[in-house]
């Protein structure tokens, strides 16, 4: 790297060449054909570690937790070339910039220096605890609670649609813990729970597209040293309300770079064979190209230090619209594929199916426009 490295461009220009040299000697290579979670998770963590030795997973992150500082569109930059190339699914890679940053803004300095290193090199990986059943959107009615025993916290509670659970070595935790006079939005409080602690056990759900992505986690009795406390007492819900955004920033555009990449593969299939016109494959490029335009927009807003917030519903509904249409399209130019085959594109749609629920529903973020950047009111 040159002393320009924090520059985008030529950031771009070093790790693609530093990404040809390792697939060309074959130290990398792309996700198999095994289409498992089992293989995308150890996948996950070889490219980590490979990333992390050689500095590239490191740009972006402060040097207080162990990173080596520059611009947070570094972060984007890296995640979109590994996910672009087929080397990591977005799923498991998408946890990095959702739950590195809560880290490294709420937990005790020593605790971030200590963790963030682990999780960025592949040592271990995370899961974040919010969702519970009956508390999905409505996240401030959540019912999990902490109580406060001497230098512990004891938790009691159920999570759901925990993503990668079964993978997870530790999770960020909501909890409630305030009286029941405490208003629900300052009644939350987050920790950082090491999932091997005694009464934590995990249930994979196997969804209608034959994959246990997500999980329901139980807390019985389970013991949490005050010290993992991540900020304050009812600091929880500021946690939340700070972490959404990166979900639709920096995670978005390893999102968006797989969904581009199964358009070129979309397209490989049906050339040739006369079943699309332009318009057919337009539109589904028309609705990935402005999610990137908005998506870009809000990298750069994050890298110039604004802060994110409602304006985020806007990428949001855009993902939401983009991937269905890109696999409606897929149904429509490849016949029975996904009703008769079992194969990646049948898998993919049924996913996609999700994307307006995943994240925060379509409903919720057209209100959320509605309300608060609209000023349209309640009704």
């Amino acid at each position: 790297m040159t002393d320009n490295h924090f520059e985008p461009a030529a950031f771009r220009t070093a790790l693609r060449a530093w990404l040809d040299d390792k697939l060309e000697s074959g130290e990398l290579t792309p996700l198999a054909d095994d289409h498992s979670l089992d293989a995308h998770q150890a996948q996950h963590m070889r490219v980590l570690k490979a990333l992390y030795d050689a500095d590239w997973m490191r740009y972006g992150w402060p040097e207080s937790a162990g990173g080596l500082g520059g611009p947070d569109i570094l972060r984007a930059i890296v995640g979109e070339e590994i996910v672009g190339r087929g080397l990591d699914h977005p799923g498991p890679y998408s946890m990095l910039d959702v739950l590195t940053p809560t880290m490294i803004d709420y937990a005790r300095p020593e605790l971030a220096a200590e963790m963030v290193p682990r999780l960025l090199s592949g040592q271990e990986s995370w899961c974040q605890g919010f969702s519970e059943p009956g508390s999905g959107s409505d996240l401030a009615s959540l019912t999990t609670r902490a109580v406060q025993q001497g230098d512990n916290w004891v938790v009691n509670g159920q999570k759901v649609w925990t993503s990668f659970a079964q993978f997870a070595t530790r999770c960020i935790l909501l909890t409630r813990t305030g009286d029941a006079d405490t208003p629900n939005h300052e009644a939350i409080t987050a920790f950082f729970v090491d999932l091997d602690s005694p009464g934590v056990s995990v249930r994979p759900l196997r969804t209608m597209h034959d994959v246990d992505e997500f999980c329901e986690v139980y807390f019985d009795d389970v013991v949490v040293p005050a010290d993992r406390m991540l900020g304050r007492p009812g600091d929880g819900w500021k946690l939340a309300m700070d972490l959404l955004p990166y979900e639709r920033s920096t995670c978005f555009w390893q999102r968006i770079a797989y969904l581009y990449s199964r358009f070129d593969a979309l397209i490989g299939e049906v050339k040739g064979h006369g079943t699309a016109s332009d318009s057919d494959l337009g539109e589904a490029y028309l609705a990935l190209h402005t999610l990137r335009c908005r998506s870009r927009a809000t990298q750069h807003r994050l890298a110039d230090g604004e802060k994110l917030g409602a304006d985020t519903s806007i990428d949001k509904v855009l993902l939401a619209t983009a991937e269905q249409r890109l696999y409606d399209t897929v149904r429509d130019l490849l016949p029975g594929r996904i009703e008769l085959d079992d194969d990646a594109w049948r898998t993919e749609f049924l996913y996609s199916r999700a994307a307006s629920i995943y994240g925060g529903t379509a409903e919720v973020q057209r209100n959320i426009i509605a309300r608060r950047l609209l000023d349209l009111g309640k009704e």
